[in-house]
């Protein structure tokens, strides 16, 4: 049950309210940002939240017990705040908003109303709209292990073990001419064979796009540099010279995690399950399997 201050009730019970809605977002990065459907900047938990994105908010819904919330949060793509190269690197997914009603008169008096995360986020024109998830939606994620024949930890996860810190799996290169959206020519590659870091990952770490990081497609080596593609398109072209790191990749296997990282003993895959077609096969007396006797 929310707890309304006695300032607050009263102003809500008085005949004439200044209120106005205020949104607080936090990136995962830890990076604040504050918003508000009023004319003028309101403060609230020390956050300046701005007018000029114009931000609004549909009718939040929700459900029974845990059931999850929703609802939705629109503005223009204007100001330092959001800008349609965020949101194309993703650096908004995942966000966590907190909405809270405010009295602009006296912003001491609020009123938290909600917390919810930003699910997908949709570009219109010059305008955006992102989907607000409510908490309880993390409730609803699938745990557990799964069981197949390949690896289900994450290369470099604590299951995994392997540091991708060593400079055998995570170099640092500069991006060089003929690079595109979707394909980058790096240099300080050479001492790595092709597709060593196919299925890795490469983050930027200057320029406008820092911080962007995208899944390696493949990596093809080549005389004096090497080209990676990119499962994510980049939101900006980047300029030569530009640093980038770039890490190994694992397709999972078994033969991969020991060949590549010498890491079988940690290896989380199940490699001698049988397969679907021995699962589903019977007793045939025409091929001699299946038939309950000793195997020779």
């Amino acid at each position: 049950m929310k707890q309304i201050s006695a300032p607050l009730a009263a102003h809500l019970a008085g005949r004439v309210t200044t209120l106005c809605a205020c949104w607080i977002l936090e990136q995962r990065d830890g990076s604040t940002f504050g918003f508000t459907d009023h004319d003028r900047a309101v403060t609230v938990e020390t956050i300046v939240c701005a007018p000029g994105n114009g931000l609004g908010a549909s009718a939040m819904t929700g459900g029974p017990g845990l059931a999850t919330g929703g609802g939705e949060v629109a503005g223009a793509l204007s100001g330092a705040a959001i800008t349609e190269r965020d949101l194309e690197a993703g650096f908004w997914d995942g966000a966590e908003i907190r909405t809270y009603l405010v009295n602009w008169a006296d912003p001491s008096q609020v009123l938290l109303e909600r917390r919810a995360k930003l699910g997908e986020v949709v570009r219109e024109g010059n305008a955006f709209r992102a989907e607000l998830r409510g908490l309880a939606h993390l409730l609803e994620a699938k745990a557990g292990r799964v069981f197949s024949r390949t690896c289900d930890a994450d290369l470099g996860d604590p299951r995994c073990g392997v540091g991708l810190g060593s400079a055998a799996y995570t170099a640092e290169a500069l991006v060089q001419p003929g690079s595109d959206l979707e394909t980058l020519r790096l240099s300080g590659l050479d001492a790595f064979a092709t597709r060593w870091f196919a299925g890795g990952r490469l983050r930027i770490l200057d320029g406008g796009l820092s911080g962007f990081a995208s899944e390696i497609a493949d990596h093809r080596a080549e005389e004096g540099s090497a080209e990676i593609l990119l499962w994510q398109t980049l939101p900006a072209a980047l300029a030569d010279g530009t640093r980038v790191t770039v890490s190994a990749g694992c397709d999972k296997r078994l033969e991969t995690c020991a060949a590549k990282f010498a890491n079988t003993e940690n290896f989380r895959g199940f490699p001698h399950m049988p397969g679907t077609d021995f699962v589903l096969s019977y007793p045939n007396r025409n091929t001699g399997e299946n038939d309950g006797g000793a195997r020779v």
